[in-house]
């Protein structure tokens, strides 16, 4: 049995230009469902929301998407999660950054750190923190 974890992201009304976006930066296939496909349009104005949506990568990379309808409670708070990529690749993570970086507020510039060969941590323009770094060996 093996078991994953994939970063869930809520939107209001962003999510298919997000994954349209992850998709640009990170590659892979990109799969949407909009609540008009599964017949449950609440208010028109979001019939072409995304109910269910991912972006998936043949090299690992996997997230998802979801536009919360209006009518339900959403706030998409002050730091409630990161979103971390990690790679064994200097110049994948650093194509990787220079892409995500285009639009988004750098936190932490992807440069060598303590830790990590390459570390760095920006919020994209869909309010979303990133961090990329290159996995270093942890001896402990």
């Amino acid at each position: 049995m093996s078991v994953t974890t994939t970063t869930h992201l809520n939107f209001q009304g962003d999510a298919r230009a997000a994954l349209d976006y992850y998709q640009s930066v990170f590659g892979g296939r990109i799969a949407a469902v909009t609540y008009k496909d599964m017949g449950t349009v609440q208010n028109e104005n979001e019939a072409n929301w995304v109910v269910w949506g991912e972006v998936a990568g043949d090299n690992g990379f996997h997230v998802m998407a979801y536009d919360v309808p209006s009518q339900l409670p959403w706030d998409q708070g002050s730091n409630p999660f990161f979103v971390s990529v990690r790679g064994d690749d200097t110049d994948e993570i650093s194509a990787m950054w220079q892409k995500l970086a285009e639009g988004s507020t750098v936190v932490r510039p992807l440069e060598p750190s303590q830790w990590a060969p390459l570390y760095g941590m920006l919020t994209d323009r869909f309010g979303v923190t990133w961090v990329l770094d290159v996995a270093a060996p942890y001896n402990g």
